[in-house]
């Protein structure tokens, strides 16, 4: 019988980190059985894998590597697979790297599709009157709200990797626009101008969003912490309530600014002058209702869909009251026309060369990133509950080219909404097909039922966008959060009062600056612990994090707490280590005086942790070691990182410390350790 074809292996594959993708040096392979066997090998050998790794990825290649996994994720590497294959095979994969869509939609059912109409019938309901809401709260006529709600879904289904994620305009977003753009245009004076810079600003957020994706760039987003996004988001819903006064209360003048003390002092003036008691009545009990069928929504899960139809059953239910009573001739304010129709063409409107260009792209960064941790955090919170990854970088390229597109048709920026997604989740979504029907309802009412909303009640729309905030303040996140970290506390109420009392861009920038030094404290101030051999085991931990942990006679083994050595932290962890080994040495050496102790001959630096080493950290690595030299102590290096080795071996730095480089801490110890104390360890 004709034997199996033996499978074969490489060296690297057996002992080094995964180098898929990346071209690498030709390796010597091995059958199964001719596999070196680990525990066989000499030391010395095993310092030698160590130190002949092959030259670990430049910088180039990695960015290319990461602009494929992003655009082609695991397609990408059955492409590869592929080349040698037929053009349309290659093809067929590359769209589907691009286009989740075609992946899914292959086991697409009608059971899905039901529960997908259900879904998307249901969000409708409540998108329509929000985008109306949302719109004239980012100073917009009503109908950028609804065009929102139309393309960016429809981009999102095709390329997006969230099953749940509701897309379209949201309130914070709506918020941070006119607060930065009106700065450079008056929406009031000139809205025709303000429209042309939101869209503008849209652009770029769209622009900024795809890059983050295409370069791996999501750590920028993640500056914007957990707990800034607490304080933020609760300021914000604070800021938007106190701004929908002036359609509850029917107010005509009002001031442009977001702090609470100038729309405080805005409400005191407008309620001693000129205000509809009208307009306060009707919004209240409508809010009142919306709130009332929100509360039987929890308490009856069956009943999910009356709150999510609330909001639009208040839309029309207020319209007819104000058509038959005629009250907007009472003082009753109304949104009056709404501009029916698809989405036009905004191209022409784009302000690509204008001298608030720069000012504009600044605006479209910040609400990019806002926008991207929202959509992220809500598809990773859905995503979890259903037991299944959503792909980061592949996300923000998804919302990213939808806002460009949506910038291209009329749309502000649009992101993921937790409130609809919640709805969504909760209709029995299965996939995006729910986001297109969505869109296809908003496109149907565009058509037909813009003109009958002309005697909405502005004062529903602002009850509408105060129904919706109170699950923006996290009351029972933002206490967790003293209750484990008190600097990321600070974060927290540093972007809650920054948004509340100066301006919404104030807050971010306060909370986004205060955890930049956050990192940067940690990083300069990298702390070191001194291991020890906890009993009966080969492993190596903090002896004062494990008391019983036993240290090894003649040898400090010391770990640095810090992922980088590099200028900012380099000197301190060189005094940090010199300090542990000068205080150790003094202690040991009065007991070598009186117990027979013998003083460090060795110090072991466990680099496991450590990533990646620049110039300035490997100097200090050079004069750490002829510090130790002076004391007659050697210097020895266990389990290096790739890049750590690479850059010690260019700067002759693993001959100065005498090719002491080892691929366990244990095995540094063992080479030290007297012939019976490496025998016991041996054994």
């Amino acid at each position: 019988m004709a034997a199996p074809a033996m499978e074969t292996f490489t060296l690297e594959e057996i002992v080094l980190p995964n180098t898929s993708n990346m071209a690498a040096p030709a390796m010597e392979t091995f059958t199964p059985e001719e596999i070196p066997d680990l525990e066989k090998s000499s030391q010395a050998e095993r310092a030698q894998w160590v130190l002949n790794a092959p030259e670990p990825p430049g910088p180039w290649r990695e960015l290319i590597h990461s602009v494929r996994e992003t655009l082609l994720g695991p397609c990408g590497n059955k492409l590869l697979a592929l080349k040698n294959q037929p053009g349309p095979e290659q093809v067929v994969l590359f769209l589907q790297g691009i286009f989740p869509i075609l992946v899914w939609c292959r086991s697409y059912s009608v059971t899905k599709f039901k529960n997908d109409l259900l879904a998307g019938l249901t969000i409708a309901s409540l998108c329509i009157p929000q985008s109306i809401g949302y719109a004239t709260l980012a100073k917009l006529d009503p109908q950028y709200g609804l065009y929102t709600s139309v393309v960016p879904p429809l981009i999102y289904a095709v390329m997006g990797t969230s099953r749940e994620i509701a897309i379209g305009p949201v309130a914070v977003v709506s918020l941070l626009l006119p607060s930065m753009i009106q700065k450079l245009q008056d929406p009031v004076a000139d809205p025709v101008s303000y429209t042309k810079l939101v869209l503008t600003a849209t652009f770029f957020a769209g622009i900024f969003q795809t890059a983050f994706g295409l370069f791996r760039l999501g750590f920028l987003v993640d500056f914007l912490s957990h707990a800034a996004i607490v304080g933020f988001v609760a300021g914000a819903a604070i800021v938007i309530g106190l701004q929908q006064l002036k359609g509850l209360l029917g107010i005509s003048h009002f001031t442009n600014k977001t702090d609470v003390i100038s729309v405080g002092e805005a409400v005191w003036r407008s309620v001693h002058h000129h205000w509809s008691p009208y307009n306060f009545i009707l919004g209240c009990s409508f809010l009142s209702f919306i709130l009332f069928t929100r509360f039987l929504g929890r308490r009856k899960k069956r009943l999910f869909w009356l709150p999510a139809i609330a909001p639009l059953l208040s839309v029309i239910l207020s319209t007819l009251i104000v058509f038959l009573t005629r009250a907007d001739t009472h003082g009753i304010k109304i949104v009056k026309h709404i501009k029916g129709g698809l989405n036009p063409s905004s191209l022409h409107q784009l302000q690509l060369d204008g001298p608030q260009v720069g000012e504009v792209a600044k605006a479209g960064l910040v609400v990019a990133v806002v926008a991207l941790t929202e959509a992220i955090a809500v598809g990773r919170s859905f995503s979890s509950i259903k037991g299944y990854n959503i792909d980061g970088n592949k996300e923000m390229v998804a919302i990213g080219f939808m806002n460009v597109i949506g910038s291209f048709t009329s749309c502000y920026v649009a992101t993921g909404s937790f409130s609809r997604t919640a709805v969504n989740f909760s209709a029995g979504c299965e996939t995006l097909v729910s986001n297109i029907v969505m869109a296809i309802t908003v496109i149907i009412s565009l058509q037909l039922f813009t003109r009958l909303l002309y005697f909405t009640p502005i004062a529903i729309l602002a009850s509408i966008i105060l129904s919706a905030l109170p699950g923006l303040i996290d009351l029972s996140a933002a206490y967790n959060i003293w209750k484990i970290d008190k600097l990321d506390f600070l974060t927290c109420i540093a972007a809650f009062f920054g948004v509340l009392f100066v301006s919404v861009e104030i807050g971010l920038l306060v909370a986004v600056a205060i955890s930049f030094a956050k990192i940067i404290l940690i990083s300069i101030l990298p702390g070191t612990e001194t291991l020890g051999r906890i009993p009966g085991t080969d492993m190596f931990c903090d002896i004062n994090q494990y008391p019983m942990a036993s240290k090894t006679s003649g040898v400090v083994i010391i770990r640095v707490k810090s992922a980088v050595i590099c200028f900012a932290n380099a000197n301190i962890i060189k005094e940090s280590i010199m300090r542990w080994v000068t205080e150790d040495q003094a202690e040991d050496t009065k007991l070598a005086n009186v117990k027979g102790h013998n003083i460090y001959k060795l110090v072991i630096l466990d680099t496991s942790g450590l990533m990646d080493v620049d110039t300035s950290g490997i100097a200090s690595l050079q004069e750490l070691h002829k510090n130790l030299t002076s004391h007659g102590i050697e210097l020895a290096i266990a389990n290096p990182r790739w890049q750590v080795i690479h850059k010690l071996r260019l700067a002759n730095f693993v001959s100065k410390i005498g090719g002491r480089v080892y691929l366990t801490v244990g095995e540094a110890v063992g080479a030290a350790a007297p012939d019976a104390e490496r025998a016991n360890i041996q054994a």
